[in-house]
């Protein structure tokens, strides 16, 4: 039986050994590729291929915002086969679950496995969304709640706390992220959408006041009354920018803070 694959990896070099090692071992045929989490949702939504290889560790949405990402659009689920280079809890956790990984660098003879273990599974009738949704909240529950944010600024590269994030905006497709306080800064993330951020970041502090702008709750300092029953954000940066929440957020504000 021939399967249908698509590789989805931030790295070229990844992308172009697990295909070559396919195509070495045969009756798999490498539909698609991709190098990062945005693009395997599409990937796999056009697609629908037997098998995802999947990275763990990609920019922005990584490999466990994809399984979340295609859960919530009820995307059909592919067998799906994660790689990562480290992350040991991430491991055992697909172990426990009965999800297939290969650990990096790849190696012929466990790509031959974890095909074999695909082709059985897809033998079996029934859906995988139940494992899915099982390992997801499992890795939910272990992810570092202080997971950092990388961003550039004149020249360097900083790893910012998220609760230090005092808001994101995007502006021609460049995504600036500003942080709280007199001594604040600004820098660029490495994201493309203010979607893609908003993946990475904790659902519980951040929210999407405007479709141009990701606030952290806990730093809005002022919620000031506008124009036609509006409302702006005075932000607790050091120039105390007005951010302004869309009509459509409107009612989210009021619930957030019981106006």
């Amino acid at each position: 039986m021939s399967l249908s694959a698509v590789i989805v990896d931030d790295e070229q070099l990844a992308r172009d050994e697990l295909a070559y090692l396919l195509k070495d071992i045969g009756d798999v045929e490498v539909v698609a590729q991709g190098k990062n989490g945005v693009e395997a949702v599409n990937l796999i939504r056009e697609h629908s291929p037997d098998l995802v290889f999947l990275d763990v560790q990609m920019p922005g949405l990584d490999g466990f915002g994809v399984i979340k990402k295609l859960l919530d659009k009820k995307i059909p689920l592919p067998k799906i086969v994660f790689a990562t280079a480290f992350d040991q809890y991430a491991v055992k956790a697909f172990e426990v679950n009965a999800v297939d990984y290969l650990l990096k660098p790849f190696d012929r003879k466990r790509v031959a496995q974890s095909l074999q273990k695909a082709r059985e599974k897809i033998e079996v009738a029934g859906a995988s969304s139940d494992k899915f949704e099982a390992v997801m909240r499992m890795l939910e529950s272990q992810k570092p709640q202080t997971s950092k944010i990388l961003l550039k600024a004149a020249g360097r590269l900083f790893l910012i706390n998220q609760k230090d994030i005092c808001f994101a905006s995007i502006e021609d497709g460049v995504i600036t992220v500003v942080t709280s306080g007199a001594s604040g800064m600004e820098g660029q993330s490495n994201c493309r959408t203010l979607e893609e951020l908003l993946d990475s970041l904790d659902p519980n502090l951040f929210w999407r006041a405007h479709r141009s702008f990701l606030v952290n709750i806990n730093r809005i300092k002022e919620v000031v009354p506008w124009f036609k029953s509006s409302y702006q954000l005075r932000m607790d940066d050091k120039k105390q920018t007005e951010i302004p929440v869309s009509r459509a957020q409107t009612k989210r504000l009021r619930e957030l803070f019981g106006l």
